[in-house]
């Protein structure tokens, strides 16, 4: 059974957690995706869906925060404040959503969300920016979109990169726009939480651990961005949240 204190949770599980948070904030520095829903995939691991949620939310933000300010010279801000226009109030349907819907269809909602976001195919960038890029009004539904699914699935890189990568723009700016539009997505998620009442501070401890090492796979995978290999991590990543998210649909099918 997920925990749901997290003053329940063991150091063992604590500093797998923070390690997780390295590799998953290092990864999502190379590839511009995927370390969110790993993260949020094993978190599920030990915590209720609503409980894991706004804890993921927090760390993501100083992980999608602290990769935009490295890549912040290549942010495209026409891209981002399109995106951020229907943040609000998406969030808030999802969030009313969220708190109706049963923790095991959340669970088997997730295991769902983070299979179709491994295996559905994703378009190829361009290795050239272009100025203006086509289609920029899209983002505003998808930002609208992006704000309700995020409170209903944590984690919502996957689905909105091949919006990203179907622009045509280099590398560094696929990062670091899209960092940019999910550090205002999590902010907008912990608002909304706060507002209805999640515990943040109960979880200090969990914190003082990931948040540090999210911050160090940042660093360490934006300095290898330029040479590592893309395929590899992601093959990895694929293979890892298929286990996961069978385990999470199959737990959730059990769950009395």
């Amino acid at each position: 059974m997920p925990l749901t204190d997290g003053a329940e949770l063991s150091l063992g599980v604590m500093l797998f957690l923070a390690a997780i948070s390295f590799a998953t904030s290092m990864l999502s520095a190379i590839v511009g995706m995927a370390g969110g829903i790993v993260l949020l995939a094993c978190m599920l691991l030990f915590l209720d869906p609503l409980v894991a949620i706004p804890i993921h939310g927090l760390i993501q933000l100083v992980s999608n925060g602290s990769r935009a300010f490295i890549q912040r010279r290549h942010v495209r801000w026409d891209i981002t404040w399109r995106y951020s226009a229907f943040l609000v109030p998406g969030a808030w349907i999802g969030l009313q959503i969220a708190l109706e819907v049963p923790r095991t269809l959340m669970r088997a909602l997730i295991g769902v969300f983070v299979m179709v976001a491994t295996w559905v195919p994703r378009h190829k960038s361009a290795s050239s920016s272009t100025s203006s890029p086509p289609g920029l009004r899209r983002f505003v539904i998808l930002g609208g979109m992006a704000g309700m699914l995020n409170m209903l699935v944590g984690a919502v890189g996957p689905l909105i990169a091949p919006f990203f990568l179907s622009l045509g723009l280099a590398r560094q700016e696929i990062v670091g726009t899209k960092a940019m539009c999910q550090t205002i997505g999590h902010l907008v998620k912990l608002m909304l939480f706060g507002v209805a009442g999640f515990a943040f501070l109960a979880y200090l401890h969990l914190y003082a651990l990931m948040i540090p090492m999210v911050l160090l796979g940042t660093w360490v995978g934006s300095r290898i961005l330029d040479r590592v290999s893309e395929q590899l991590f992601i093959w990895i990543y694929k293979i890892a949240l298929s286990g996961i998210a069978i385990f999470l649909m199959i737990e959730a099918i059990e769950l009395p």
